[in-house]
């Protein structure tokens, strides 16, 4: 893997730099015209009065005219501007409740070097992830969150939770530290500012396109190779096997989650008013009761496929990133008391009530707009 990285990292590195420049000279140029937008909203404003103390209406109304137009251009350039992200959402985790979390958090973050982690937040879904927010919407200090989802640390193992958390940690100390963090920041403001423009402006947007195609092309490949530069980083801390292993693993128990485990519960939800089905106090048992091991190696050779014929194409298929770390399919040989039940245990009753009272009530309004629905195609037909 050190070799993966020394040919990776370069690459990315001048890439993620370009890109980080271009974003920061579109902001700049969009802030420089709200500047002169506004330098000439004032001076019309003031030349507008002007023309009025000496008696000259029709040049007051062209100054006036003049400034009213400024002054629009001017709040279009801040509405394109002011695109902030919103805040980490899921339930803010605090040390004192999870410490062990905590120390691994710790340990993993300063083997690797990626810097203080200013919250841990527990989610609904199946994934993890780091994300970075500027304090004060788009500016001030960044401040990075660890994002954990419930389903993740059901579906895995401690060790394989690790090898989770390696990974994304390796996109913190690779990619996202010092100026890193400013230039994905920028990158993903500019990427906001250009889809608002498109929106504002939709005449604007097939331009906006053809001109920024080349841009939006290469952050593809940058996001692709971010992931592949923190596989190897991570290879490198929990071994390539045990990070393969950890990828399969999330692969089949996600697809498991979305093609058996909800679609029961949805159906179990549909059929009762209310429900009584907690489905995430249910997942643990449902995930280890539900997901037969013995077929694994089946579902691993039809996720392989899957992942080829409806990977993400901002991200590398599943297959793209297990040739990368150079292993094969392995499943595990066996199952492992899940992460959450190690980590999170006296936690889980509250964790599951948060967010199945949030299920029930997407439950409760999309069961509603269904009955209505149905009210209505009565209504016409009768």
């Amino acid at each position: 893997m050190p070799a993966v990285l020394s040919r990776l990292s370069p690459i990315r590195s001048r890439l993620a730099l370009r890109l980080g420049a271009v974003a920061a000279t579109g902001l700049a140029a969009v802030l420089f015209f709200a500047a002169c937008a506004l330098s000439m909203q004032l001076a019309g404003l003031w030349l507008a009065w002007e023309a009025l103390g000496e008696g000259l209406g029709f040049l007051a109304f062209a100054w006036g005219l003049l400034a009213l137009l400024s002054g629009a251009f001017f709040v279009i350039a801040l509405h394109l501007l002011w695109v902030p992200l919103p805040p980490p959402s899921g339930i803010l985790l605090p040390r004192a409740a999870a410490d062990s979390f905590y120390r691994l958090i710790d340990r993993i973050g300063g083997r690797l070097g990626a810097g203080d982690i200013h919250g841990v937040w527990i989610t609904g879904e199946m994934n993890a992830a780091v994300v970075q927010r500027a304090s004060w919407g788009g500016f001030g200090p960044i401040r990075t969150h660890l994002l954990v989802g419930l389903p993740l640390a059901h579906s895995l193992s401690r060790h394989q939770l690790a090898a989770v958390l390696a990974h994304e940690f390796s996109h913190l100390a690779l990619q996202r530290q010092g100026a890193g963090a400013w230039l994905a920041h920028f990158r993903a403001w500019w990427l906001r500012v250009l889809e608002r423009a498109c929106l504002v402006c939709p005449v604007a947007a097939p331009s906006l396109d053809v001109t920024f195609r080349r841009y939006y092309r290469d952050m593809v490949r940058l996001s692709r190779l971010e992931e592949f530069e923190a596989d190897a980083m991570a290879a490198e801390m929990v071994g390539p096997a045990v990070l393969g292993q950890t990828l399969v693993e999330v692969t089949l128990k996600e697809r498991f989650l979305s093609q058996d485990y909800w679609p029961m519960v949805m159906a179990h939800g549909a059929a009762q008013n209310p429900p009584s089905i907690r489905p995430y106090r249910e997942m643990g048992l449902g995930v280890a009761a539900g997901f037969l091991r013995p077929v694994a190696a089946r579902m691993t050779a039809m996720a392989l496929v899957d992942s080829e014929r409806d990977g993400d194409f901002l991200h590398p298929t599943l297959a793209e990133r297990l040739r990368a770390l150079g292993v094969g399919a392995e499943v595990a040989a066996e199952d492992m008391p899940s992460a959450a039940s190690h980590y999170f245990a006296p936690l889980l009753p509250s964790l599951a009530w948060v967010f199945d009272r949030a299920w029930w009530q997407d439950m409760r309004r999309m069961l509603r707009g269904e009955r209505k629905g149905r009210a209505a195609q009565e209504d016409g037909e009768a």
